[in-house]
C-alpha cells in the first residue's frame, strides 16, 4: 500500500472548515461546495507554492476567499436568466442556416411544375402584380392565383418542417442568391 501524500491528508482534514467558511461567505450550500472544490483544485495545482511549516488553513481560506470575490466580480456582469428569455432575445440565427434554407428552397422550386414555378417567381420574386403575371403567361388572373396557391402548398409539402421559413414572416431570414432576395416568405428581385 502506497503512502498517502501528507499535503492531501491535511487538505482533506480541513474540508469541513472550508465548507463552513464558504457557506458563511455566500449563504448557499451548493455554491459553497463549488467554492471549496475550486479552492482544493487551485491548492492542489499550486501545492509547490505552499511553504511547508506555514499555516495551511490560512492559505486555503485565502484561496477560498479570493475565489469567492473573483466570482462576485464576474457575476456582476452576468444576468440571471433561468427561463432563457434574455438569451433568446440576444441570439442571432447563424448565416449557414439561411444558406441551407435557400438551397432547400431552390431544390423544392425545381420540383414544382413549370406553370406553378413560373407564376410564383413572376409574382413573388419579380414583384409583378397578379394582373401583370397573367398578361405575361397569357392566362386569367384567377389561374395565376390558383397556380401560386398550389405552388405554396406544394412547397410546404416538399419542405416539411422547414417550411416555416417560407411561410412564416416572423421566422424568415433574408436570403440573397442570383439577384433574388427572399425575405419574410416572399421573394423580390434586387
Amino acid at each position: 500500500m502506497a503512502a498517502q501524500d501528507p499535503f492531501l491528508d491535511q487538505v482533506t482534514a480541513l474540508l469541513p472548515a472550508l465548507r463552513a467558511f464558504g457557506r458563511s461567505l455566500c449563504g448557499d450550500p451548493a455554491r459553497a461546495d463549488d467554492l471549496v472544490q475550486d479552492t482544493v483544485l487551485k491548492a492542489w495545482t499550486n501545492r509547490e507554492q505552499f511553504q511547508s511549516g506555514s499555516n495551511l488553513k490560512a492559505w486555503l481560506f485565502t484561496i477560498l476567499r479570493n475565489c469567492y470575490y473573483s466570482e462576485l466580480r464576474h457575476r456582476k456582469f452576468e444576468v440571471e436568466d433561468p427561463e432563457g428569455v434574455c438569451a433568446a432575445q440576444l441570439s442571432v440565427a447563424p448565416i449557414h442556416d439561411a444558406r441551407l434554407h435557400l438551397r432547400d428552397l431552390n431544390r423544392a422550386l425545381q420540383e414544382l411544375p413549370n406553370d406553378q414555378r413560373e407564376a410564383l417567381v413572376l409574382v413573388c420574386a419579380t414583384g409583378l402584380s397578379y394582373e401583370e403575371a397573367a398578361d405575361v403567361c397569357q392566362v386569367a388572373v384567377g389561374t395565376i392565383k390558383s397556380r401560386i396557391a398550389r405552388a405554396r402548398d406544394r412547397l410546404i409539402e416538399l419542405l416539411g418542417e422547414d417550411a416555416a421559413y417560407v411561410t412564416d414572416p416572423a421566422s424568415a431570414t433574408e436570403l440573397r442568391n442570383d439577384g433574388v432576395t427572399i425575405s419574410a416568405g416572399r421573394a423580390k428581385a434586387s
